[in-house]
């Protein structure tokens, strides 16, 4: 956990020292674009890869834990629809916050001409890959994830010593991807810093000023998520009060709140929620290990209105069709979110790929991206949380 805190505090520093450099010194820091474009690459490089082998591993683990029934699919029905729900909430707080107050659009783009139209016909051949190395290749999120799912359903249906050599197989490389991705974002400070200082030499200062109506947007969507969207699901569905379930488990939120990392929560996630909350040890062993890998709500939510704000500092106009794309390129990306701080940076790079806009803008939004780090990791264990205690009702009949 120390580890964790002191990346973050030295991704910090390379902020605002790249923010220093790129005032001080604009010359100079013009040049980092190169560094800076290095670490997205990179960034870009582990992103497919991850995704892929966190959802095939996820799915193929459904089947380890039969004595569960039919938890699996509840639990998934459960993380699929919240995340979903927290993209739709993004997607429609930011539309309106930009309509109430518009950025100038401050960088060049595009023209809006470049950016293919997208179509019913498009939307629907997102979802359907006709071949597997060229959905790698071309950087289709959609087909990849799609792939993962259909390959892990696949091998639930094989004898149980090929399924355990497949679940073995995709749990190494999972964890194998893990730890390149781990140290991909150690470099974040080096990268960090070179990203700020070229956009502040390169664009002013106007570009971190203009960032309040981003994070009011990102701020008020996770609000509304975790405070009446989540506590309404569990209220609803779950027939438990969500607020004073807050106050058993409040622990496990402060810890994701100090660290942003899923990972580092879960431990204190189950303990509250077993010991406190007293949620079934097999419903909690199985649900918060699970969301901690794919349920991601806040990221998913974040990720969406990042690429909605970032659009319009390009000034690219996006379509109803594009912002559909954004809705399942996000939500489903954030499944394969890795559960360590700034894992979110892996996936914004397949959101922004989705409709054309330009990997740089993340680096416009990186400067204010820590605070809003911890508040969405917050928001991702809440979700974990709710859905445990919701699920459990069911199970236990």
């Amino acid at each position: 956990m120390r580890r964790l805190l002191s990346l973050e505090n030295l991704t910090l520093t390379g902020i605002v020292l790249g923010i220093l450099f790129g005032v001080l010194f604009p010359d100079v820091a013009i040049h980092m674009r190169l560094p800076g474009k290095a670490f997205l690459d990179l960034l870009k490089m582990i992103a497919l890869p991850l995704v892929f082998f966190s959802v095939f591993a996820s799915v193929i683990n459904l089947g380890n834990v039969s004595r569960l029934g039919d938890l699996g699919w509840k639990t998934v029905l459960y993380y699929l629809s919240t995340t979903f729900l927290a993209v739709l909430t993004g997607i429609i707080v930011v539309n309106i916050i930009l309509y109430l107050f518009p950025p100038e659009p401050s960088f060049a783009t595009q023209s809006v001409a470049e950016i293919k139209k997208f179509s019913l016909e498009d939307l629907i051949r997102s979802f359907v890959p006709s071949n597997i190395v060229r959905s790698f290749y071309d950087f289709q999120v959609l087909h990849v994830i799609v792939i993962a799912i259909l390959f892990g359903s696949a091998a639930l249906y094989l004898s149980d010593e090929d399924r355990k050599f497949v679940s073995l197989f995709a749990g190494s490389f999972d964890r194998l991807i893990m730890k390149v991705a781990v140290w991909i974002i150690a470099l974040s400070p080096v990268g960090v810093f070179a990203l700020v200082a070229y956009v502040i030499a390169d664009k002013g200062l106007d570009a971190i000023f203009s960032l309040w109506v981003y994070a009011l947007a990102v701020v008020v969507g996770l609000l509304i998520h975790g405070v009446l969207n989540l506590p309404a699901v569990g209220y609803l569905i779950g027939r438990f009060s969500p607020y004073r379930y807050f106050h058993r488990v409040k622990e496990a939120l402060l810890i994701a709140f100090s660290t942003s990392s899923s990972a580092a929560t879960l431990p204190v996630s189950m303990e509250v929620a077993t010991q406190k909350a007293e949620v079934k040890e097999e419903v909690a062993s199985f649900v918060l290990p699970l969301g901690a890998t794919v349920n991601m709500d806040g990221t998913a939510l974040y990720e969406s209105v990042a690429a909605i704000f970032v659009a319009s500092l390009y000034g690219i106009k996006l379509t109803i069709g594009q912002q559909l794309i954004i809705f399942f390129t996000a939500a489903l990306a954030a499944i394969g979110a890795a559960a360590i701080p700034s894992a979110g940076l892996v996936t914004m790079t397949l959101v922004f790929s989705a409709v054309g806009i330009p990997l740089e803008g993340i680096a416009i939004i990186l400067s204010i991206d820590r605070f809003l780090d911890m508040l969405r990791t917050t928001v991702n264990v809440w979700g974990d949380l709710i859905g445990a205690k919701l699920i459990e009702r069911f199970v236990s009949g």
